[in-house]
């Protein structure tokens, strides 16, 4: 780390605490709602919100812009374009990557598509697609644009192995990609919803196909160009004159700021693949709000515009939904529109406020919580809301284990490996009734404390999200959805699937093998001595127990080893690895067919041992049933 870099990041402390001990001091009626167009009063709000995160982030850079009655408010840049050359962010230069904010670009595509008469959002998909097609999982129920859009469409969720690319001489056609990624139905379309970046990369395909024109050329051609966004492109390798512009990745490895190559998302390119900056996406938020037309120049008609923005589905009308490809969020009660973007070193935001004609772009390399809390911030300064206090049913306690469970998102997989690493990455929410009448929800995106304001509709105690419930033909709770991410709707677990199950009984397995083992090496030379159908018996159980404890130590080994390579392959170990699964079950089952024997002839020297035999015979067992359940007993993967 050069010495220039570390006196900036030393300025830019001080600054940030003096920014921190201004705000704290003025008053709050000094933030009133007029004072968002003010440019100083919100760059000293941002100034004060994100440099402090940067630094206990360890974010390298970032961008913040902000429209508000057609004119650009607030654009500005944060921290290191390139740290090792001396590179300032500038907002009107520096590119940065929003990933799942790109995916906007791609249903604007579409709806142009809509527009010009080649599409119908309610036909099956499969009639615009030329080299394959989707399965017909579910009879007479197929997939339409409608559910694409609206993140209905069913799919299960994928990406290991080849979510990014390793090289741009590994990039194959967009065509290609679909084809044999495809994966799997899980349920039938317009039912739940399950984010799917495989969806919106097929409707990236179905532009293309229908238009002419490669998807990256048609984004370029009619919304780019159209708008006048010199800065933005969904190339891959990005254009030379963009690609000296581009904010590097930033890692922070062992105290300092690591370079890491420009992440490659060809395979699912129309749903993540931009990079643009924080000037260029504020042209593209002022088209939104002026109904698909900026200065003169227009991608979509007035109409078109707005049913986009409007609610096309949701579980419970209460909550927000989804519009077509936008989402519905919800600050200080004012509805939002827009998307959020992540990928390995970038996360971002975009919001659409057309109440109050504003809209934001925030993107920043490091933390997450630049570009997921600055926006609550903002309008918790300017948009204040007044949160009652709430009084539960007083039966509540009635009927409250109704609730009570561990709930999954629907954007899981179901078929695959990636199946328990999923279940890692978004992890399980657990939903608890407390002595006051409310429910604890603690989980990854879901948490706090919440009280019913209506049937299965409940609020935070300290603040206005939502939570509802979704109930069977029978009234039993099934799953739930909640604000702010309706994109991702959830089931209630089965006890067999979560967490405290699956450890408890892992550790207890383990233990007996650990035991088996012990025994072994305490009393190697009587166990070597057995013979007979006695040995038989006893060695069964030894490599069995010796099989699960290789299959869980290596497969730790394997997937740490393998873990940097996961998203563009299946490294060579895990392969390899995947073979003692099926070796520790084939050993598992004869050591069943063996406990038989034990207990039909009597076998050992006691009861007590054939007991002991039997445990360890029901522990190999389970974990054939672990492999089998989590998808790891066999090749399951698509790479």
């Amino acid at each position: 780390m050069n010495i220039g870099y570390k006196l900036a990041k030393l300025i830019t402390s001080v600054i940030s605490t003096c920014l921190l001990v201004l705000l704290t001091t003025v008053s709050s009626s000094a933030l009133e709602l007029s004072d968002i167009n003010e440019p100083k009063v919100v760059e000293a709000f941002v100034d004060g919100f994100v440099i402090p995160l940067m630094e206990t982030d360890h974010s390298a850079s970032g961008v913040v812009s902000i429209v508000k009655d057609g004119k650009l408010v607030f654009s500005k840049g944060y921290g290191y374009q390139d740290i090792e050359n001396n590179i300032l962010v500038d907002p009107a230069q520096t590119l940065f990557r929003p990933a799942s904010i790109s995916k906007l670009f791609t249903w604007i595509a579409v709806m142009q598509m809509v527009e010009q008469g080649k599409l119908d959002l309610d036909t099956d998909i499969n009639k615009y697609l030329k080299t394959f097609q989707i399965r017909n999982s579910y009879p007479n129920q197929p997939i339409t644009m409608r559910h694409i859009i609206t993140h209905t469409s069913g799919f299960e969720e994928g990406g290991l192995g080849y979510f990014e690319v390793n090289g741009y001489q590994n990039i194959i056609p967009l065509a290609e990609s679909m084809k044999k990624y495809q994966p799997m139905r899980i349920n039938p379309p317009g039912i739940q919803t399950a984010y799917s970046n495989y969806a919106t990369a097929l409707s990236g395909l179905i532009v293309a196909n229908l238009s002419g024109v490669d998807y990256k050329d048609y984004i370029q051609t009619n919304i780019f160009d159209v708008l006048g966004m010199k800065s933005s492109s969904f190339y891959e390798p990005l254009p030379d004159k963009l690609l000296k512009n581009m904010a590097k990745s930033y890692a922070f490895e062992r105290g300092q700021y690591v370079a890491k190559p420009f992440q490659i998302i060809a395979n699912l390119g129309p749903a993540g693949a931009s990079s643009t900056t924080a000037t260029d996406m504020a042209i593209f938020a002022q088209a939104i709000l002026n109904g698909g037309e900026y200065n003169g120049k227009r991608i979509l008609q007035q109409q078109t515009m707005q049913q986009m923005l409007t609610r096309e589905f949701s579980h419970d009308e209460r909550l927000m939904g989804m519009g077509l490809g936008f989402y519905e969020t919800e600050h200080n009660g004012v509805r939002l529109v827009g998307h959020s973007g992540a990928i390995d070193y970038f996360r971002s935001d975009f919001g659409v406020d057309q109440s109050n004609n504003l809209a934001f772009f925030i993107s920043f390399t490091g933390g997450t919580r630049m570009a997921t809390k600055l926006a609550p911030a903002l309008y918790d300064a300017f948009y204040t809301a007044t949160i009652k206090p709430i009084t539960p049913p007083a039966n509540f306690s009635d009927y409250a284990n109704k609730y009570a469970g561990n709930y999954f998102y629907w954007r899981s997989n179901f078929s695959t490996i990636e199946k328990l690493l999923l279940k890692l990455l978004y992890g399980e929410m657990s939903v608890t009734p407390t002595a006051n009448n409310t429910l604890v929800f603690a989980g990854s995106v879901v948490s706090g404390e919440y009280v019913e304001i209506e049937s299965n509709l409940f609020r935070e105690v300290r603040g206005l999200k939502k939570v509802a419930f979704q109930e069977d033909s029978l009234g039993n709770v099934k799953g739930f959805v909640a604000d702010g991410i309706p994109f991702m709707s959830t089931f209630k677990a089965p006890f067999f699937s979560t967490s405290s199950f699956n450890i408890s009984f892992l550790m207890l397995s383990l233990f007996m093998f650990i035991g088996v083992t012990l025994k072994v090496a305490y009393r190697w030379k009587a166990h070597r001595a057995l013979e007979g159908l006695e040995g038989k018996v006893t060695w069964a159980a030894i490599l069995s127990s010796y099989a699960h404890l290789l299959t869980v130590v290596v497969g730790v080994i394997a997937f740490a080893i393998g873990a940097a390579s996961l998203l563009y392959e299946i490294p060579t170990i895990i392969v390899v690895w995947l073979w003692l699964p099926i070796i520790s079950t084939i050993l598992s089952f004869y050591l069943a067919y063996c406990a038989v024997i034990v207990w039909k002839n009597g076998l050992l020297s006691n009861k007590w041992a054939r007991a002991r035999y039997t445990l360890v015979t029901a522990a190999s067992l389970f974990m054939c049933w672990l492999y089998y359940f989590w998808n790891i007993l066999g090749f399951n993967y698509l790479s």
